[in-house]
């Protein structure tokens, strides 16, 4: 074993979300050699002792999922209305419990529905068209970002995703400052999963206050509607942005920038935040 494989195992041992098994490579199949994995695992949130969704996501950074979820999908309003959580892992996967305020739950249960969420898949268990889109308040225009700064926090993305260094399977969720400075942020299997982890920090990150949101993902319609809900005003994303991503942002005032690589940008939507 060389020094960087020893050095790879030693960060790996003490990280949640992976796992060792043996594989097989093209250039010598006769042998196998071990190599990490991301875990995947069921995720459900149960509000009040009422599971409310399952989702496959990493079993890390649980806690925020919770909040940034509960904050994304409407449920809450503010990370007051959470009293308690926590998260116990059973033989079947993980559950998150959190206790609301009683005016929030009773706010879930007229509107709760049978949901079943996986990686990747934004509107599984949505009964009705009309349940798809949430109602979304303008947002103010109050931010501006240089894009001179975006190189500056896009070569800091790797940092906050161990996982992802170790298995090339995660997604990222970011906050940046106005300066291009990454605050923080966490990485999942899923984009959504990610996003919600990241809004969840943020709602309790007084110093989160100023700049944007940063994913290594797409913008989907639902990636832009979880932000929008959120307050947040602008969302770069690594990749491509939807037609409905473009379509929801535009109605809701966020500034949407896709193909946020070194030196790139293509603004989607509400130019007027960004000065080069």
């Amino acid at each position: 074993m060389n020094n960087l494989t020893k050095q790879a195992s030693s960060v790996a041992e003490t990280q949640v979300g992976v796992q060792q098994r043996q594989v097989i490579q093209r250039r010598n199949l006769a042998d196998s050699q071990p190599d990490w994995l991301a875990e995947e695992v069921p995720v459900a949130l149960v509000y009040n002792g009422i599971s409310h969704v399952v989702m496959m996501a990493s079993p890390k950074d649980l806690e925020a999922f919770a909040v940034g979820f509960s904050l994304s999908e409407g449920i809450i309003d503010s990370a007051r209305d959470i009293y308690g959580l926590d998260v116990t892992r059973n033989c079947h996967g993980i559950e998150v419990n959190i206790e609301l305020s009683s005016r929030r739950f009773s706010g879930l249960k007229e509107r709760r529905r049978a949901m079943a969420g996986r990686t990747g898949c934004g509107v599984c268990g949505i009964e009705q068209l009309d349940d798809l889109f949430r109602p979304l308040a303008p947002l103010p225009f109050t931010q501006t970002f240089s894009l001179s700064n975006l190189d500056t926090a896009l070569a800091q993305l790797n940092s906050i995703q161990p996982v992802g260094q170790l298995t090339g399977c995660t997604h990222a969720a970011a906050w940046i400052n106005p300066e291009g400075e990454l605050l923080g942020g966490c990485e999942d299997v899923g984009r959504h999963v990610a996003l919600d982890k990241m809004l969840g920090i943020k709602a309790r990150e007084t110093s989160w206050q100023c700049g944007a949101a940063l994913v290594s993902s797409r913008a989907s319609y639902e990636m832009v509607q979880k932000t929008a809900m959120c307050g947040i005003e602008i969302l770069f994303a690594v990749s491509a942005a939807t037609s409905l991503a473009v379509d929801v942002a535009e109605r809701c005032n966020l500034t949407l920038v896709g193909f946020s690589k070194p030196g790139r940008a293509t603004v989607y939507s509400h130019p007027q935040r960004l000065v080069v």
